[in-house]
């Protein structure tokens, strides 16, 4: 297995990251809540969002394990990057179609889409970090890891 050495992340940055992502996605759904858009429509966007930050949270768990020497089959790799270019696509195709939002509406739900889709990741390796970290220090006590070994290995 390949240690990757890491540097924590500062409670700073973690707090940034948590504070961004709930900017992010409030500014996003609070957006969508006063949209004068069809509930259809609303549904669309949500989904979009929840897909694409779920895709987003999978492919940076796929690249932290390899970089860690984790398996992982191609067959979900591939499958992660395809969703993530899916709901950005249909982000993108859906706003571009969207007659009824002004241009500043769909450059909001852009910006925001993106920040939340970032901030995802970041919080995603943050805790991540946090957990090796742990991990880290039980090791260096003497205790056992509390995550189990992969069933990959």
């Amino acid at each position: 297995m390949n240690t990757v050495t890491n540097l924590p992340s500062s409670k700073a940055f973690a707090i940034a990251s948590m504070a961004a992502m709930a900017v992010g996605t409030a500014g996003y759904l609070v957006g969508l809540w006063n949209a004068e858009m069809h509930m259809n429509e609303k549904g669309f966007y949500f989904t979009i969002l929840a897909f694409g930050m779920y895709s987003a949270i999978s492919i940076q768990k796929c690249v932290r394990d390899r970089a860690e020497g984790i398996q992982v089959s191609q067959i979900y790799l591939g499958l992660s990057w395809a969703a993530i270019a899916t709901a950005i696509g249909l982000l993108v195709i859906g706003l571009y179609n969207a007659n009824t939002l002004a241009l500043s509406e769909k450059g909001f739900y852009g910006i925001a889409y993106v920040l939340c889709i970032f901030t995802a990741v970041t919080v995603q390796k943050n805790t991540r970090d946090a957990i090796a970290e742990e991990n880290s220090k039980s090791m260096a006590v003497g205790g056992d890891s509390p995550i189990p070994p992969s069933t990959f290995e």
